[in-house]
């Protein structure tokens, strides 16, 4: 690793005091995006691919560029990945009309608001049980771990193959992600690398044509 813990953490310092107030903001965002989840229409998939994307970009430009990158020379590809996604998310809807996202009675719902409300409020919770103190701690909606298990869930309530897509770079940051769970010490961010598990089984059974694997929410036939 190119930075020590101390380095890692004192970043998240750093980072959190200069966007204060943006975690609050971010929490009633996230909360306003479970909430849209319910409507189940054309409107409320934009406008909660819309927090999804905003979250992304605060997190490659604020974070990955702006401060990670003082440390970690990776970061600058870090970022514009999480730029990418950014722009992948907002242009979603418009590009796959028939993108909806929404619950249903069905396995994917269940792992996804789980994933959620780990990503709301389990994750701070275990950060804080082992020891990590605000502000050097990554919050959700501004720091990548936590906003990626968040958009991995929201996205697993997605109706079409699209949503399948938009998972990719989500996974992928899965994996160097959650290495921090085991290298830095960061035990909350297990939860990245169950998330990524759980991506790879969903989307396993779901080529395979598994029942539990697909949904019915919006247009597609296959969703």
């Amino acid at each position: 690793m190119p930075f020590t813990e101390e380095q890692f953490f004192q970043v998240f310092a750093d980072y959190n005091a200069a966007v204060s107030p943006l975690p609050a903001v971010a929490y009633i965002l996230g909360l306003t995006a479970l909430g849209f989840l319910f409507w189940r229409n054309r409107i409320s998939t934009v406008l909660i691919m819309a927090v999804l994307a905003l979250m992304w970009l605060v997190n490659g430009v604020g974070y990955h560029w702006s401060f990670f990158a003082s440390i970690n020379p990776a970061a600058r590809i870090f970022g514009a990945a999480f730029v990418l996604q950014a722009l992948l998310l907002a242009v979603a809807p418009f590009v796959s009309p028939d993108f909806r996202l929404g619950p249903a009675k069905d396995a994917r719902t269940v792992v996804g608001l789980a994933l959620a409300a780990y990503a709301m409020v389990i994750y701070p919770i275990l950060g804080w049980l082992f020891g990590q103190v605000y502000p050097a701690v990554p919050v959700f909606g501004i720091a990548p771990c936590p906003t990626t298990i968040f958009t991995i869930g929201v996205l697993l309530l997605g109706s079409s193959r699209t949503a399948w897509w938009l998972l990719v770079i989500p996974a992928l940051w899965g994996i160097v992600g959650g290495s921090a769970a085991l290298l830095i010490g960061v035990p909350q961010d297990y939860g990245l690398i169950a998330a990524f598990l759980l991506v790879l089984a969903f989307a396993t059974a779901y080529w395979l044509g598994a029942s539990f694997a697909r949904r019915n929410v919006g247009a597609n036939s296959r969703p």
